[in-house]
């Protein structure tokens, strides 16, 4: 049996995952039912997933997804706009993307890369963000006042976190296709990308969109959390009622908590500073 030539480590891990993987079918279940209730009402649905490289949104993504009709449901992960696509209109890339009646969309990063990615790395001018962080709230408004679902989710590791899992890219042939260029660089710049995480929070969390920051440095909490966000947010049909679908305080935040804390921690920094 290939269980015996597992060592005591690698024994342990499968049963970790068999375990948390159990754990996941019961609100995976309830997606199904989830998307079945979005085609059979013709419902648009648009859910992002943001945040720093290694911040897990790529398997929630592939947990969340795990059970769905393909047929009903795509992931998009746009790479570099083509030069053509340069020249047009920011969010047009994105809009050809977006769902048709009775379908479900998953973003694996989305026009929220030009609130962060693009100005940390100058990707884009100043002019091209500040236009940018002006229209994308109207544009989102429109959006879902012309009848699109839209969650936005955003998955906040934490520093140490993020380097062991670029240490794990680097060292691991399975995982190594995940590292860039980009990546080797994202620990240097992390109070760059911070302070783009911050501002975008405060500037483009609304009522109709706002941001959920689900804490992912424990994937498989991160994954748990962020299905039962999704199935809170549209009454379908056949809910199982015995099912908790209340979020973990510790895990699941709103953007206005998380803005307050990030206000906190930079003050004790500052303080601690100051002291040196």
């Amino acid at each position: 049996m290939i269980v015996q030539d597992l060592n005591e480590a690698q024994y342990n891990e499968a049963v970790r995952t068999y375990k948390e993987n159990l754990a996941l079918e019961p609100l995976q279940a309830e997606l199904i039912k989830l998307q079945q209730h979005i085609e059979r009402n013709k419902l648009k649905l648009i859910i992002l997933f943001e945040g720093r490289d290694a911040a897990g949104k790529g398997s929630v993504i592939g947990s969340v997804s795990r059970y769905m009709n393909p047929k009903h449901y795509r992931i998009v992960a746009l790479g570099r706009p083509t030069e053509e696509e340069q020249s047009q209109w920011y969010f047009q890339r994105y809009i050809k993307h977006f769902p048709h009646s009775g379908e479900l969309v998953l973003f694996d990063r989305s026009w929220y890369n030009r609130a962060m990615v693009e100005p940390v790395f100058n990707f884009c001018s100043q002019k091209e963000h500040q236009l940018y962080m002006q229209h994308v709230v109207p544009f989102e408004e429109s959006l879902v006042d012309h009848g699109t679902l839209l969650i936005k989710l955003y998955f906040s590791v934490s520093k140490e976190k993020q380097a062991e899992r670029f240490e794990q890219r680097r060292t691991d042939p399975l995982r190594q296709w995940k590292l860039s260029e980009i990546d080797l660089q994202a620990q240097s710049m992390w109070n760059e990308f911070t302070e783009r995480k911050y501002q975008m929070l405060k500037q483009t969390s609304h009522e109709k969109a706002p941001w959920h920051v689900i804490r992912s440095s424990d994937k498989h909490k991160a994954r748990l959390e962020t299905m039962k966000l999704i199935l809170s947010h549209i009454e379908y049909d056949g809910r199982c009622r015995t099912l908790d679908f209340g979020a973990d305080a510790k895990i699941v935040f709103s953007a206005e908590d998380e803005i307050l804390l990030m206000k906190k921690e930079k003050k004790e920094e500052e303080i601690q500073i100051s002291r040196q």
